[in-house]
């Protein structure tokens, strides 16, 4: 192993266990179903957990899930050679999401909403089957940080990805190990350790996409200021509501210094 691959694996690795130390995402026990679509990133993560695994004081397991989505082209062939090689307890799955999504999706729609939602309900299921009680998805600070521009820009409120997520039905929780990690260092990685990565010919094909025209954006200001990145990732976790304007986190009908004043409700109470 180079010095350099070396000095990556290990900042990748701190930065996953920093993020599982300070979100509490691994608890003794877990059993946690790692969504491995085959990408730079999934396999980053399911190399990291495996590492982590190794030197862990608490006994948890891990277990790779591949949907194949009956993509065009589809070839998992050298990804379960890759698992079992490195004896990677692992299923793949097939389930034809993609025909679904081109029925539904009017062509040059973005297609990555309703195939996300449908890869997402299949997990949630097969890891309630098996008695999985966490899901690992790979999602970076990277991803984080568009999502929260993207969220600002587009639909006007203020929200991402949170690296530790109880579901709606409150029986499984979702974790993001990789919310420290940059995507560069996941690229890195997967070269110069030859994943077998498999690419997506569905939202691969949608180059224009809002969430790379953000992506785009970040880089450029990055480019005048490096810490831009990370400072967005920080503001995350440095919210002041008292600076916001979202009504359900500051009264602002009673913020008054006299409080004996009777509040205006009303444009027309007030002219």
């Amino acid at each position: 192993m180079s010095k350099a691959l070396e000095r990556l694996q290990k900042k990748i690795l701190h930065y996953m266990g920093e993020a599982i130390s300070h979100f509490h995402l691994i608890q003794p026990g877990d059993k946690i179903l790692v969504a491995l679509s085959g990408g730079k990133d999934s396999w980053g993560m399911l190399w990291g957990l495996t590492e982590l695994r190794k030197a862990a004081k608490i006994d948890f397991t891990i277990h790779a899930l591949t949907l194949d989505q009956g993509q065009p082209g589809w070839d998992d062939s050298e990804l379960k050679a890759r698992l079992e090689a490195e004896k990677i307890e692992h299923t793949v799955l097939y389930r034809d999401t993609y025909s679904i999504v081109l029925e539904k999706i009017a062509p040059g729609k973005v297609y990555c909403s309703l195939c996300s939602r449908l890869r997402r309900g299949i997990i949630y299921r097969y890891a309630r089957r098996y008695g999985f009680n966490k899901i690992a998805l790979g999602h970076h600070r990277d991803d984080l940080n568009t999502s929260l521009l993207m969220s600002i820009f587009y639909n006007g409120t203020i929200k991402s990805m949170p690296p530790k997520l109880l579901n709606d039905e409150k029986d499984l929780v979702v974790i993001r190990p990789l919310v420290y990690v940059q995507e560069k260092d996941l690229a890195e990685l997967a070269k110069q350790m030859a994943f077998p990565i498999i690419p997506c010919n569905l939202c691969g094909t949608q180059e224009n996409l809002s969430r790379q025209r953000i992506k785009s954006l970040i880089n450029k200001l990055a480019e005048n200021n490096p810490k831009v990145p990370s400072n967005i990732l920080h503001a995350l976790s440095a919210i002041a509501p008292s600076q916001m304007m979202d009504k359900s986190l500051w009264d602002f009908r009673s913020l008054e210094k006299h409080q004996h004043l009777t509040p205006v409700d009303s444009v027309e109470d007030f002219f």
